[in-house]
């Protein structure tokens, strides 16, 4: 039976020609304010921009920028209302947005390769996906999470059927497969890493080992339709801006790491620092340069949502990316 991906709420729809397009006012010190949404509470997939704030990129770009959490209404909805100039997504909601005529554009990828895996522990001995017959996954409640896994095991000639899913939300991982599940979906550099740190072994299982497909951009930079016809500029500001944070966490990984630290004091220091160590070769990857977005890797992962019944139509993906606001880009 088709399943359709529900993560827009009504109330995006309708407000999705909300907004100015402006960027914000201007300040009296002539810098535009610009408020720039986060996905998920702070870590290292965010330390470009906190080192682009810290470093003063965005100042000399003439931007003052307001880092905030997603809230109830997500990322997404925060930017294609006009609540917010800029924010964080992945390609599966821009993808799913686009088809409900929502106007959000991705700008760069901020993670070149997808990083995220199936995790448990190691005891458990669910090494590939044929293995998770008969266990138990907690997931977060979108369809996407079951066809993703359906795949995988398709591919290893097993069936989704055996396994038992249940919603944990935002359980800890730790937590959760100590108590409540047998695996669960993690990004790699940072419940991973925080494995390692913990001296707690994992059994991870790779998406794009079975299927090039499921090697999608996750996460990215997006902006709305409005902001990039009304003020390319801020566009192109914040975006190179953004860009050379993102170069200081690939060439000096512990500075832009503790500039994330002096932002968010209450994180585990040991864990950024370890993080963005890892994350250093992953940001830009084989890619020409930081945020570069391939057209048939959206273009991919489109026909794999559409095959898959998680989206209800094709998408002209020319319109849901642009690399054109990128220091090297076209």
């Amino acid at each position: 039976m088709k399943k359709l991906l529900s993560i827009f709420i009504p109330a995006l729809l309708l407000a999705a020609c909300g907004g100015n397009g402006d960027g914000g006012q201007t300040e009296d010190d002539g810098l535009t304010e610009v408020t720039f949404v986060l996905d998920w509470t702070p870590n290292t997939n965010h330390t470009g921009i906190y080192a682009a704030q810290a470093e003063g990129y965005y100042e000399e770009a003439g931007l003052d920028v307001e880092i905030i959490l997603p809230g109830e209404a997500g990322a997404e909805q925060t930017v294609a209302t006009g609540n917010g100039d800029f924010g964080i997504s992945a390609q599966e909601n821009v993808t799913q947005a686009r088809l409900q005529d929502v106007s959000i554009v991705s700008l760069a990828a901020i993670i070149q390769d997808n990083t995220s895996v199936l995790a448990s522990p190691e005891e458990y001995g669910l090494e590939t996906p044929s293995d998770l017959e008969g266990h138990t996954y907690g997931g977060y409640g979108s369809p996407i999470e079951e066809e993703t896994i359906a795949s995988i095991m398709q591919a290893d000639d097993a069936d989704i059927e055996n396994v038992d899913i249940i919603n944990i939300g935002d359980t800890d991982f730790f937590t959760a497969v100590q108590r409540d599940v047998d695996f669960a979906w993690i990004y790699y550099g940072w419940t991973g890493i925080e494995a390692e740190l913990r001296d707690f072994p994992l059994n991870t299982i790779d998406f794009t080992e079975y299927s090039d497909a499921l090697n999608f951009y996750t996460p990215v930079l997006i902006t709305n339709e409005e902001m990039i016809e009304n003020d390319a500029e801020t566009v192109e500001a914040f975006t190179e801006a953004t860009a050379e944070g993102y170069q200081l966490a690939m060439e000096d990984p512990e500075a832009a790491a503790q500039h994330l630290l002096d932002a968010e004091p209450d994180l585990d220091e040991e864990l950024v620092m370890a993080s963005q160590e890892w994350l250093t070769d992953v940001y830009q990857g084989d890619a020409p340069y930081w945020g570069h977005q391939e057209r048939d890797v959206w273009e991919n992962y489109m026909n794999w949502m559409y095959e898959n019944g998680l989206i209800e139509s094709e998408l002209d993906v020319d319109q849901a990316f642009t690399n054109e606001y990128l220091p090297g880009g076209e």
